[in-house]
């Protein structure tokens, strides 16, 4: 195999790049949600249960790093979740996969977390209507966590079909099988 493209999304727009759209994506999320939810519910917002509501704002960042893994099941060998911890506190996950894997199951994995735990909120803001807002903060602070995971799914989109991903201390590798010519006479 040989590798076709190399995509390393924090080197190509930079950190405050993706910090700033991703916390314009958090805002334009919330204020198109709460607004439809506001629209078509009638029942009134409560402010009981904060706590839950902290608690679930420190989850979505592990359930996330987690729920990467789900669509790897088949390639559990191959993964290596690690954590690190930034400014005594803050803790930094990383999936990695050690070798290479098919690129659907690569773009599954990008994007599962999203469907997964965003339709978990988008039920649980239709069902606890009167908490709501609660749940759409939620929903928009994951989406704004998803924004790396969906660049890096865009660039794997446009790579050739039979690909393979490999990842490494830069980011991504897209790998395509080589084809073996035959030239006669050599």
């Amino acid at each position: 195999m040989h590798c076709w493209k190399s995509i390393n999304v924090k080197k190509q727009y930079g950190f405050y790049r993706i910090f700033f759209l991703s916390a314009i994506i958090v805002l334009a999320v919330f204020s198109f949600l709460h607004v439809t939810i506001q629209l078509l519910s009638d029942q009134p917002m409560y402010d009981q249960h904060f706590l839950w509501f902290a608690i679930g704002f420190l989850l979505i960042y592990p359930l996330h790093k987690v729920l990467h893994t789900l669509p790897l099941a088949g390639f559990y060998s191959l993964i290596r979740l690690k954590t690190k911890f930034q400014f005594f506190c803050v803790p930094i996950m990383s999936v990695r996969v050690n070798k290479p894997i098919p690129k659907f199951f690569f773009i599954l994995a990008l994007v599962s977390p999203f469907l997964f735990l965003n339709g978990m909120l988008l039920y649980g803001a239709s069902v606890f209507q009167g908490y709501a807002h609660y749940f759409t903060i939620l929903i928009a602070y994951h989406t704004g966590i998803c924004l790396v995971d969906f660049i890096y799914a865009r660039s794997l989109f446009k790579s050739p079909k039979g690909a393979f991903i490999e990842e490494d201390d830069d980011g991504y590798e897209i790998l395509v099988p080589v084809k073996e010519t035959q030239y006669p006479g050599i």
